[in-house]
């Protein structure tokens, strides 16, 4: 039976990762022969891991909040288990960040969020009101032409965003006078 380099190498590597996971008491069940050995008095308790947790949250507007959470950790098993909702995107020694999508406006929009209408004739939402805030996202263009001169100035003046149905109602209102690009 021949044995390839490869082969060796991978067994090698096996062998060295399953004794390094041994002595650093890192494998669940798993522990060296000393410390079996050691009586309970004179082992070491474990000191917990500090880490910094930024947990984001993605909402519908496409705005992101971002929360910063100091953890001690006691337990990996109670820690992963605290954030099984989120969805882990990036992590180093420290810091965990996590996302998760949430279906709702943000709280952004619910204070201060307006519909409101660019020079261009694009649908918009602003942060305040349309005649001086800034923009936060624009969607499609409308033919003003089509729209009643009420409607037309709820636009210029703006129209407050309170809740996501709100949100959803308004732009389905306004979806069929946009201008379609051929």
């Amino acid at each position: 039976m021949r044995f390839t380099w490869v082969a060796m190498y991978r067994y090698g590597l096996a062998v060295f990762a399953v004794t390094l996971f041994m002595f650093s008491g890192w494998a669940p069940g798993i522990t060296s022969s000393a410390a079996q050995q050691e009586p309970p008095q004179n082992q070491q308790k474990k000191e917990p891991l500090h880490m910094t947790v930024i947990l984001e949250r993605v909402y519908l507007d496409g705005e992101i909040s971002q929360e910063v959470v100091h953890e001690t950790c006691w337990s990996m098993e109670n820690f992963w288990a605290k954030y099984d909702q989120w969805q882990m995107v990036d992590m180093d020694e420290s810091t965990m960040v996590f996302r998760r999508q949430v279906d709702d406006i943000s709280p952004l929009l619910k204070a201060n969020g307006f519909f409101g209408i660019t020079e261009d004739g694009v649908l918009t939402i602003f942060n305040g009101r349309p005649d001086r805030s800034k923009i936060i996202q624009s969607f499609f263009q409308i033919d003003m032409k089509k729209l009643e001169s009420k409607t037309q100035e709820d636009l210029i003046q703006g129209i407050p965003i309170k809740s996501k149905d709100h949100y959803v109602e308004v732009l389905e209102t306004f979806k069929p006078y946009s201008i379609k690009k051929e």
